[in-house]
C-alpha cells in the first residue's frame, strides 16, 4: 500500500468561527487572521493505493462555483487536485474509489465538474462512498447548514449511478468495501454520520480527519469549530479518540492544518497533545 498526499488549494474562513468559543488572544496565535478575521486553511486530500484501487478520499472545492461564491472563500496557492494527482504520476480517470468524508463544499466540490451546459463526475471510472444517513441529512438539510450542502456538488453523483453506501456504525469502525487494511468510524458531531478513514499501513494506523480535528490547534478539547452541529457530541467524541490514538500510537492525517499534513502524540498534564508534525513522507 502506498498513501500519497494530494493538495487541491487553500481557502480562507472566519477565525472566529475555526474556533468558536476560544478568545482571538489565544487562537490567533494558532493560526493568525488577516486584516479581516480570515486565517488560511487548506483542503488537504489523502490517495490510497492498493492493488487495483486507487482511493481518494475528498476533492476540495472544485472549480464550478461562480466567482460570487468562490470570492467568499478567497482561493489562493499554486495547488490542484490534477496538478498533484499528477505530480504522483496520476490522472483523475485512474480513480477507482472516492470517500466523500461528508458533503460539506470544501469536502466534496471537486466531486463535479462542468462540461458544457451539464455537471458530471470528475472521476468517470471512480465508485463515490457515502451513507444513507449523512446522505439523507444533507440532501434534506437544516436551515443552519444548508449553504454547506449544495446540490450541484451532490445530486448529480446519485445521477451519475456511481454512488454506492458504507454500512453506519454507531461505534467501532466498519471495513470498507473489500479493500485491506481500510475501514471508517463514524463522527456525529460535526455533522451527522461523517466519516473518517482509518487506513493501515507498515504497521502503522493513519486516520484520515475530515472535520473530527481540522488541525492540530483543535485538539484542547473547548476547541470546537461553530460550524458543528452538535458541540458537546464533538468534545466527547474528540476526547474519546484522542485518548484512544494516543494509547495505540495512531497517526492522524489533518485535511484543514494549512502547513502540517500528519502528526504524532503524546499524552500531557493537558491532555493529548501533537508529539512530531510534519509531512506525510517523513511519518510512512
Amino acid at each position: 500500500m502506498n498513501l500519497y498526499t494530494i493538495n487541491t488549494g487553500f481557502f480562507k474562513l472566519d477565525g472566529g468561527a475555526m474556533f468558536g468559543v476560544v478568545p482571538k488572544v489565544i487562537w490567533n496565535k494558532i493560526n493568525p487572521a488577516d486584516e479581516n478575521n480570515l486565517c488560511n486553511w487548506a483542503m488537504r486530500s489523502l490517495l490510497i493505493e492498493e492493488g487495483n484501487r486507487l482511493i481518494l478520499i475528498d476533492n476540495g472545492i472544485g472549480d464550478k462555483q461562480d466567482a460570487k461564491f468562490m470570492g467568499h472563500y478567497y482561493l489562493n496557492g499554486d495547488d490542484s487536485l490534477d496538478k498533484s494527482l499528477a505530480m504522483h504520476g496520476f490522472h483523475p480517470d485512474d480513480i477507482t474509489d472516492v470517500i466523500l468524508t461528508h458533503l460539506h463544499f470544501d469536502h466534496c466540490g471537486g466531486s463535479i465538474k462542468r462540461e458544457g451546459e451539464n455537471l458530471v463526475p470528475a472521476f468517470k471510472n471512480a465508485t463515490f462512498w457515502s451513507n444513507e444517513r449523512h446522505w439523507k441529512w444533507a440532501t434534506e438539510p437544516n436551515a443552519r447548514e444548508r449553504a454547506s450542502f449544495l446540490k450541484e456538488n451532490i445530486l448529480p453523483i446519485a445521477e451519475s449511478g456511481q454512488l454506492k453506501m458504507v454500512p453506519v456504525a454507531e461505534t467501532g469502525t466498519v471495513p470498507f468495501d473489500d479493500v485491506a487494511g481500510v475501514s471508517i468510524r463514524y463522527a456525529f458531531g460535526h455533522t451527522d454520520a461523517m466519516m473518517v478513514p482509518e487506513i493501515e499501513v507498515g504497521g502503522k494506523t493513519v486516520v484520515y480527519m475530515a472535520d473530527l480535528l481540522p488541525s492540530p490547534g483543535h485538539m484542547p478539547l473547548p476547541y470546537v469549530m461553530a460550524y458543528d452541529m452538535f458541540p458537546l457530541t464533538s468534545m466527547e467524541e474528540k476526547k474519546a479518540f484522542l485518548d484512544e490514538a494516543a494509547e495505540k500510537d495512531y497517526l492522524l492525517f489533518f485535511e484543514h492544518d494549512p502547513v502540517n499534513e500528519i502528526c504524532s502524540l503524546q499524552k500531557t498534564e493537558k491532555g493529548v497533545r501533537p508529539k512530531e508534525v510534519g509531512k506525510l513522507s517523513h511519518f510512512i
